[in-house]
């Protein structure tokens, strides 16, 4: 008979043994591995049931607790089955509700018993109601706390979260990793009891305070987050210092040369742009510069300087592009900038055929192609450089932080040391998030457009009024002007049910008989796409009807009309992108942007910043409110880390404050520093960028 309780002491053990291992993986989903990670696991919002609220001040939103006794109790069965109980105290009366009753609970709430309900408080044509209350004895001890409720998944009760990040409290280290001097320098509350707070807040702390992230102790834990994210950005930014990288100051006159070559002068900017780029490429660390420059502000032309200084010291230049298309525009730039100069260039990119592709990487390999431009074919294991010594990245911010570091040790691998790195983003960068997320990088600007630029006339068309924008393309083209006509997708969509390109292409081609109509989408072979381009380029074709493979980098400077189909489906980001593959010649240029009603919030906003603004900053700005820079700037895949408590747009002073305080903090106080580092990043420091 011994062995019976044996056994099922075994089958309890597997059984506890299994239910811990599940809640393991509920918390893993969570990111919730360790004590610090629990102890950091914050509160979205705070309930107070610290004390019972009369029915007639219940408002809707709130989560209360009711006290009083049952007036009516019945199970209905139409239209579905539910559970209805009244509940009145001395002030009023309001619903109880659940959708799903389990049996014997209707005995469990008979008329005349006094209970205690507690839930959100919601609205119905005949009242105020709860669904699915909690209920309990009357007369029971209230907390004397706020009730936390935290950030949960599939499966993990609060009840669950709030045990194991009390344990964590009880078990862990709380001590400060601020010195004195910079909480009192900045007013900062003490850490543990910052923590404590923000886990089991007083009923009397402002309830608004704490939900709006405004209290002392929110202020604490932001400060601390950002402190942390720019010790640990300083950190790679020293890294980077002590590492090495060949000079390349420029010798012979090849960047002279490109200088006198110019049909055009350039801007100021563009030249403190290059003198800065210069400056950091004749360093014997590898430079890691970010280029920021509205749509046709000149990039470009900035990167052919760059190119030139590396590539009269001796070494390789690689500049690696999103697509297809843009690759082949650079290519063409370059090409006509550098080649008469007598700089052998390379391209490569996934749709060369065989031979192609063989005699490309053999003049990679022996170096003698020493500008190469490409795609992602650039990173693939077979191949090899020369002498790499620059990498340049358009539109950097489409690349994973993998993709980068794989073009890196391209260069490592030849000479040794790392190459330089130039990166260009034609979205630019608000201050504050610069820096935020930038920090290890040096920022350049080129703040001002080439002279002779148009405005681009922006206009807003219901889509009932696409006739009026059909007779504006037979202006311009008999004008001997060219237009775009941009769709979201290429098949036909139960779901959005958008117009496709290829119905679009059709159509047009049949209303505009007189005209050259050409197709342009991603699902092109490759030399069907360039021909299409080249084309176009060439004025062989005066509609050009696309998806947003034109979003950037083409460049015809004929084209001055673009109409995006289903604008308000774009972001905001993108329309400013489309619009710019206009306005690029001297000739004024229009974007109408149709759109088919009615209009979402977020939408309408959108197209009101295009029609009231052309300043890419601005325009970013406005991006950024909307969406957040995680989906802007590409942050999971780009290798920087999000923040999680503290706000790019509405933490600005202790931003400010916490750059300052972490070259404090690592000067006077290197053990705080390391300490505090330490707890805040953890693991996800080795995410930063490479």
């Amino acid at each position: 008979m011994a062995s019976i309780p044996q056994s099922g002491r075994k089958v309890r053990s597997k059984k506890a043994g299994s239910a811990a291992s599940s809640l393991a993986l509920k918390f893993e989903r969570l990111g919730l591995r360790t004590a610090a990670d629990f102890i950091v696991h914050l509160p979205l919002r705070y309930e107070d049931e610290t004390r019972v609220t009369p029915i007639a001040q219940a408002s809707v939103g709130a989560h209360v607790v009711l006290e009083g006794e049952i007036i009516r109790s019945e199970m209905q069965l139409r239209p579905r089955r539910q559970l209805h109980v009244e509940l009145q105290d001395d002030s009023g009366k309001i619903d109880l509700r659940w959708l799903h009753v389990y049996p014997g609970q209707l005995g469990r709430v008979p008329v005349g018993r006094r209970i205690r309900a507690r839930g959100e408080v919601r609205s119905r044509f005949h009242g105020m109601e709860l669904i699915h209350p909690l209920l309990s004895e009357p007369g029971t001890e209230l907390p004397s706390t706020l009730t936390p409720v935290y950030p949960s998944t599939d499966g993990l009760s609060q009840a669950s979260l709030r045990k194991a990040i009390n344990e964590a409290l009880a078990q862990s280290d709380l001590s400060d990793t601020l010195p004195e001097a910079i909480r009192a320098e900045y007013q900062l509350a003490p850490l543990e009891p910052a923590i404590r707070t923000l886990h089991h807040p007083p009923a009397d702390v402002s309830l608004s305070q704490l939900n709006t992230h405004t209290h002392p102790a929110w202020q604490r834990i932001k400060f601390d987050e950002l402190l942390a994210q720019q010790l640990s950005l300083a950190q790679a930014r020293a890294a980077r210092l002590a590492q090495r990288a060949h000079p390349l100051p420029g010798q012979g006159n090849l960047v002279q040369a490109l200088r006198a070559s110019l049909p055009f002068t350039l801007t100021p900017a563009q030249q403190h742009v290059i003198a800065q780029i210069s400056a950091d490429l004749g360093h014997n660390y590898p430079m890691l510069r970010l280029l920021q420059g509205d749509v046709g502000s000149g990039k470009t032309i900035v990167a052919a300087f760059a190119a030139a200084q590396a590539i009269s010291s001796g070494a390789q230049v690689a500049i690696m592009v999103p697509t297809e298309i843009l690759a082949g525009q650079h290519y063409q730039k370059l090409l006509a900038l550098l080649e008469p100069l007598g700089v052998q260039s390379a391209w490569l990119t996934g749709s060369l055929n065989t031979s192609e592709r063989r005699a490309a990487m053999a003049a990679i390999s022996e170096g003698s192609a020493q500008l190469v431009i490409g795609t992602q074919a650039l990173i693939q294991e077979k191949t090899q450089f020369h002498r790499l010594g620059l990498v340049i990245l358009d539109e950097q911010h489409r690349f994973g932080v993998g993709q980068r570091l794989a073009l890196n040790r391209k260069g490592e691998l030849t000479t040794d040391v790392l190459p330089h790195q130039l990166s260009m983003s034609a979205t630019p960068i608000p201050r504050t998030l610069a820096m935020t997320f930038f920090a290890d990088m040096d920022v350049s600007i080129i703040d001002s457009l080439p002279p002779g630029r148009l405005p681009i006339l922006t206009k807003l068309f219901a889509d009932i009024r696409r006739d009026e924008v059909l007779a504006q393309i037979s202006i311009q083209v008999r004008s001997g002007r060219q237009a775009y006509w941009v769709c979201p997708l290429v098949e036909e969509s139960e779901t959005l049910q958008l117009q496709t390109a290829v119905d679009t292409y059709e159509r047009l081609s049949a209303l505009l008989a007189d005209l050259r109509v050409g197709l342009m989408h991603g699902r092109l072979p490759a030399q069907e796409k360039a021909a299409t381009m080249q084309a176009f380029h060439a004025g062989d074709i005066d509609l050009l009807v696309s998806t947003t493979v034109i979003e950037v980098g083409v460049d015809v400077p004929n084209a001055t009309l673009m109409v995006i189909e289903h604008a308000e489906r774009f972001g905001l980001a993108q329309l400013h992108q489309l619009r710019g593959r206009v306005g690029r010649g001297t000739h004024e240029s229009a974007c109408v942007l149709l759109y088919q009603p009615p209009l979402s919030g977020i939408a309408r906003d959108r197209l009101r910043a295009m029609y009231e603004t052309q300043d890419g900053f601005e325009i970013a700005r406005r991006d950024l409110l909307q969406r957040g820079p995680g989906e802007l700037l590409g942050l999971r895949q780009s290798g920087q880390v999000p923040l999680r408590f503290a706000q790019w747009e509405s933490d600005e002073l202790l931003i400010t404050q916490a750059k300052a305080a972490a070259q404090r903090l690592s000067i006077e106080f290197p053990e705080h520093a390391r300490a505090h580092r330490q707890r805040w990043m953890q693991e996800r420091a080795e995410y930063l960028r490479g």
